[in-house]
């Protein structure tokens, strides 16, 4: 209770007679609640190293979530609907629509999927989006995804940054956003380089395939 009474003044004495500074005093409390905290949050999530990282100031660590299946590039995903018929071919085009979310910095959605496409007389898959299997018009972990469904079929995935865009740039390759709202939360992730785990996640629905002509 003394020592409470002399809060006002800049120092008090500790239990061995050592001056302390006052300002010090009041942080300790704040400080350890705050480390205490973090600990108990990192114990009850699995991490995995993620080599392609190391070194750089982002995405220093990848969540692995148990319901998902995990390929051995990393890529983890799980199908919300099973498809109907044959997998894509290399060579053969696919029709997806598809919805993207930043789930490392704040699950920002970029792109909606089942948004208006146009016009009815524009033709059923003109809006959609549409990339040849095996031309490498799409980031790796699209490719991937999208070799394993069947027309109808709806896949969740989770792409950690080596399976993303490369360069951190979504002009590179596809799929790109189509709204200049989506364009900027995407690019305001990828391109920044403070602490931002830039692990993304999509729902893909293969709509069609269409055979080599």
């Amino acid at each position: 209770m003394m020592l409470l009474t002399k809060l006002g003044a800049p120092s008090i004495t500790d239990c061995n007679g050592c001056m302390m500074d006052r300002r010090r005093l009041l942080l300790i409390p704040a400080v350890t609640i705050s480390i205490g905290s973090f600990q108990g949050g990192a114990a009850k999530a699995e991490f995995a190293d993620m080599p392609a990282l190391r070194g750089k100031d982002y995405g220093k660590t990848k969540m692995r979530y148990p319901d998902y299946n995990e390929t051995e590039s990393g890529l983890q995903y799980k199908d919300l609907r099973v498809g109907d018929g044959p997998c894509p071919k290399n060579g053969e085009t696919v029709v997806i629509d598809w919805d993207g979310y930043t789930i490392g910095y704040y699950g920002r959605i970029f792109e909606a999927r089942n948004k208006t496409k146009g016009g009815s007389f524009e033709g059923g898959d003109k809006d959609f989006f549409k990339f040849k299997i095996g031309s490498g018009q799409v980031i790796p972990a699209f490719e991937e995804a999208i070799r394993g469904m069947a027309p109808g079929g709806v896949r969740r995935i989770i792409v950690p940054p080596d399976l993303g865009y490369p360069d951190n740039d979504y002009n590179k390759l596809g799929p790109k956003p189509t709204t200049f709202s989506g364009q900027r939360a995407l690019d305001f992730v990828l391109r920044n380089q403070g602490l931002i785990d830039k692990t993304l996640l999509f729902d893909i629905e293969l709509l069609k395939i269409i055979p080599n002509q």
